[in-house]
Formats: C-alpha cells, structure tokens, sequence
C-alpha cells in the first residue's frame, strides 16, 4: 500500500481503493456500484467539510500547474461551458480472485487478459468542457490564490514508495505498470459515446506555446484561459447546467508529453476509442474527476471579505458611503448614481410567458468622447473593482459585422464554439455605443444587433445550432453608455448623466472595497417579498397613476415595482416598505423629468 490510508489530499485514488475494497470485503457486489457511491464521496465530504480540508486543496490555475502533482486532490473553479455526453469506461474488474476499480482514475488500467472477462464492469460518466469565469476580475484571482501553501501538499507525496520516471507523468497510485501498458490501456480500454466538441474561442486558436519558463510544464497553455475537462460521476444530470458556475473538486490527471498515435488502430480501438485524446489531449487540457461539487454564488467569490451581521444601520452606513463614491466618480450626478446601483442588485427572479420579472436595464447618455474619457473610464474602473465578473463591449459597425455574439454548435467537431454573449449568471455588461457611426449592416451585423436587442428585452440568448436555434435564459446586469438614446438598444430606463465637477477620483483602501463586495454580493442573494398591507397601496397607486397618464402600461408599473423592490434590498430589506416604494417613485420623478428636460 502507497502512502497512509485515506490520504485523501496527496493520495485520493488510495482512498478511493481502499473503501472500495471495504465494500467489497463486506460482501457488496461491484455490479451494483453502476451510478452508486460506495462510501468514497462520503469520505471525501466528510474531509472537505466536516475535518476543515478544503482549505488545505489547492485551486487549480495557470500558476499553481507549476508545483500541483498529478494525482492530488484540487479544486477548480470554473463554468460549464459545453457539455460533451457520456464517456464509458472500464469501472470495475477482477485480477485473479480480488476486484479492483478504475472509478476516479483517468486510464484503466489493468492486465489486458482481463479484456474479455465476464467479470469486468463498463460504467458511465459525464464529460464538462470548463473554463475560467468570462470577465472574472483579477482581485479574485489574488484572493482564491492566497488561501493555499503549496509547502502543505508537496512532502506528503514524498512517501510514496514508486519511483517516478517523470514528476508529471500519469501513474495510478500502486498500480505497477509501465509506460507502454499505460498507452495500450489507453487505447484499447476507454470508450466514449457521441462526439467531443473542439476548438472554442476559449482554446484552440488561443492556444500560446511561448509560456515562460516558470509554467514550462503548460507548453501549449494560454494563461488567459485555463480549461479543465472535469469527469462527472454519478450525479443527476439536472444538477450540471451549461453556464453554470462551480466548484469542482477531485483527482487532478496532467500529461504535458503523453502521445496520441492516430495510426495505432485495431478493430477495438477503432469501435471504441476516446476522441478526447486527439481533440483535447491531456498535453492540453488537464483532467479532474471530480469527487464533490457545489454550485458557486457571488458571494463565494468574495473571499477575505469581512464577516457582517445584517443590521440596517450597518448596511445603511455602507450603502452610503458606495453611493457617495459613485456619485464622486460620476461628477457628482446622485441620480446616475443610484440608478447603476440598482444593476449590482438585479436577479431575474420568475418569468412568466416571454417577460424576465426582475430585469432592469439602464440607458445612460450624454456621453461623448471627452466625457467618455473621464466619467466612463472611472466608472469602467469602479465596476472592475466592485464586481466579480464584468464585460465591455465597444459597439460599433465593424464590431457587429465581424464578431460571435452567441454560441455556435461546430457538427464537425461535435463542440459548442463559445461567443462573447456566453456568461455566468449574474455578470455585468457594459455595452459602449460611444463608438457607433453610420455604417452598413451585413447579414451577421443585422444577427448580432437582433441578439442584443433580445438580452435588453428577454435577458435571453438564442444560441445557434445551424438547423435550429435554442432561447438559453440569462441573468446579466446591463448598462449601455451612448450620445443619445440609444435606437438599437432600448433600455428599460434612460438617464442623461448630468455631471455638475471633474473632481479628482478619491482612491479607495483595500478594506472598504472588500466590505462594498460583501454588501453588493449580500443584498443580491436576498429574498424578497410583498405583504398583504403593501399590496393594497401598490393597488391604489397603481389605479390612480392611470387615472393621471392614460398612457401607462402595466410594464411601466412592473418596472417601477421593481425599482421599489432594489430600493428595499439595497437597505437589506426583504420585503417592501412604504418608505422604499416612496424613494422609488421619487427616483422615477427625478428621472422622467431630466429626460423631458434634455429633449
């Protein structure tokens, strides 16, 4: 036996065998662990969660791959970008009298005698193409990096006893075979189903082999976009979505010099060989097989932040001082201000027939080159600092005619080619029509223009499968920064920016900054709700504001109440009070008549 038992850190796929072999010693039959744990996950959660290891796994990244060795425990964070099937794969088989498994692992491995035996189990996993969030700013990255000392893992994997022939090759823990059996293994053992997808925007192309030599062991790696193909096992497909943030924790398996012979076939291969390994071979993309997973919200990407009880006045006081921030950057516009603020709140919370319930998209004008300069550059900084995942896009003729706004489904290669538009919930878009001249749309600028029209509209994303496309939900923050109103893109809400000084922008500590993510991260995951008594005012309000405009619509009450319901949350409040729904409406004032003002 290599290294101590349940090492989950520096040895999992030690522990992964040794409750295996408990369970088969109890008198549990391996056919029936098809899709079932037999107490591995359980161990590892109870390590992770229970024991306080997850602060001792280290994240996956372009600068941790330096040090992290193959067959360790680590975590990655990460969204599903594209969903690639199922994978079959040798689970289970007999070497003589004794069972072992190759659950967890990357290669079966194992006798080739054992190829036809009766006895050897074939399971199933699923394979998620993962990238780094889109937009995720560099403050997380410096704070998830932090949390780990590569010192704590590297000598436990002294103890074990094999020689390694290369500190990054693949070998399973005390599995006694060489090289070349690892490649037959390989070829003859892993089965796939369906096809892999292939080069997307986030790899492929961007591929970079003038790594530096501190990260020599990614020779093709692109440092700004880090796939992980992660190995799903036994888990609901409804819980993995495409788009969808999380944290995957599991064996991690790198080759950077493992060889893909394309002209190595035989009959089995040739009905059964994986096509990740030419597509996405481990030179490329690392592997994890992933033990536990959780889906991450913002607040998880807020680490080092101060720990607050939700008092209001406590969150009044911090909600002061990020609008008096905001307000400085802005020229000291307080309207402007409270209205961006809204955005850091947003959630899409229901949506019935075509209508989001919840969005609320802010159109802010009067921006020309030299105000752009100044109150877009500082407020582009501000957004960076204040939110996870941010995103700018300078809209122009060329920039439609030319880019991939959505996901495109590649039948060749059988992979979903990522577009600009592919975000994790919850990101902020900043769409600069500053830029936009006369000009004439071909047939993908007219496309692209329509797209972004449906995000303002339906916070929906058609994502293109050549013979047909499909409408994918999402929940982004949207600010559009134009001249004049913008025709293109018909916000929710349009504000000229009226800045009355070009004050120098006030530098902010690191401390404050943490305590306004922990603010804006919190008040978003906030439940709210309407009671009886507020619903009776809402009614009454509503049919005398008809009563005065014959012109409103039900969509412009909706919206107003959904600024009422950010006014509440941006106080840490769950529900709605009279007192909030009269600052909104007095927003909405101040609002309607600086736009009359303007005309």
């Amino acid at each position: 036996m290599v290294g101590l038992p349940y090492d989950c850190l520096a040895n999992p796929l030690g522990a992964v065998r040794l409750t295996f072999e408990k369970a088969v010693a109890s008198g549990s039959d391996p056919a029936t662990f098809e899709g079932k744990d037999w107490g591995a996950t359980d161990l590892f959660r109870q390590f992770i969660f229970d024991d306080g290891g997850l602060s001792q796994v280290p994240f996956l990244n372009p600068s941790t791959m330096t040090w992290v060795q193959p067959n360790t425990l680590v975590r990655f964070w990460g969204m599903i970008q594209d969903m690639l099937g199922n994978e079959f794969y040798v689970g289970a088989y007999k070497e003589g009298e004794t069972w072992r498994t190759n659950k967890f692992a990357d290669f079966s491995q194992f006798p080739m005698a054992v190829d036809s035996s009766p006895d050897m189990r074939v399971w199933e996993r699923r394979l998620l193409y993962c990238v780094p969030v889109p937009g995720q700013n560099s403050w997380i990255e410096h704070s998830s990096e932090s949390l780990f000392n590569p010192s704590s893992i590297s000598s436990p994997l002294q103890r074990e006893k094999r020689h390694r022939e290369d500190d990054t090759a693949i070998n399973d823990i005390d599995m006694q075979v060489t090289d070349e059996e690892v490649h037959a293994c390989t070829s003859n053992k892993k089965m796939r189903e369906g096809g892999i997808a292939s080069n997307s925007s986030n790899t492929g192309d961007t591929l970079n082999e003038d790594i530096d030599s501190s990260t020599s062991v990614l020779p093709y790696f692109d440092r700004t976009s880090f796939p992980c193909l992660v190995k799903i096992y036994d888990s609901p497909e409804s819980n993995l979505k495409l788009n969808d943030v999380f944290e995957f924790i599991g064996v991690f398996t790198f080759d950077p010099e493992f060889p893909v012979d394309k002209n190595d076939t035989n009959d089995l291969e040739s009905s059964l060989c994986d096509d990740t390994l030419t597509q996405m071979p481990p030179s490329r993309v690392p592997r994890l097989h992933c033990l536990v997973h959780r889906k991450l919200a913002t607040q998880d990407f807020i680490s080092g932040s101060p720990t607050f009880e939700l008092k209001s006045h406590l969150v009044k006081s911090i909600r002061e001082a990020l609008l008096g921030h905001l307000t400085s950057i802005l020229g000291n516009d307080g309207v402007a201000a409270n209205l961006i603020t809204f955005s850091f709140y947003l959630q899409v919370h229901a949506r019935v027939d075509s209508i989001a319930v919840g969005k609320l998209s802010l159109n802010l004008t009067c921006f020309n080159k030299e105000t752009l300069s100044v109150f877009g550059h500082r407020l582009n900084l501000a957004l960076k600092n204040l939110l996870p995942f941010t995103h700018c896009i300078p809209l122009s003729v060329d920039y439609l005619n030319k880019v991939s706004l959505v996901p495109k489904k590649d039948y060749q290669t059988n992979r979903l080619a990522s577009g600009i538009l592919q975000l994790a919930e919850g990101s902020h878009l900043t769409i600069d029509e500053t830029q936009l001249q006369a000009g004439t749309l071909n047939s993908t600028g007219v496309e692209n223009a329509r797209v972004l029209r449906n995000l303002l509209e339906l916070q929906k994303v058609e994502y293109d499968f050549t013979y047909y496309k499909m409408d994918m939900p999402a929940d982004i923050q949207l600010l559009v920064l134009s001249e004049g109103k913008s025709n293109i893109l018909p916000a929710d809400l349009v504000l000229p920016l009226c800045p009355v000084s070009v004050d120098a922008a006030q530098d902010v500590e690191t401390e404050v900054l943490r305590s306004w993510r922990w603010y804006l991260a919190t008040m978003r995951s906030l439940s709210h709700t309407i009671e009886k008594e507020m619903q009776k005012v809402l009614e009454d309000d509503l049919v005398a504001a008809r009563q005065a405009d014959r012109s409103l619509s039900s969509l412009d009450f909706s919206r107003l109440l959904t600024m009422g319901r950010l006014v509440s949350l941006s106080f840490g409040e769950t529900s709605l009070t009279l007192e909030h729904w009269k600052m909104a409406n007095e927003l909405e004032r101040l609002r309607k008549e600086r736009l009359q003002g303007s005309l």
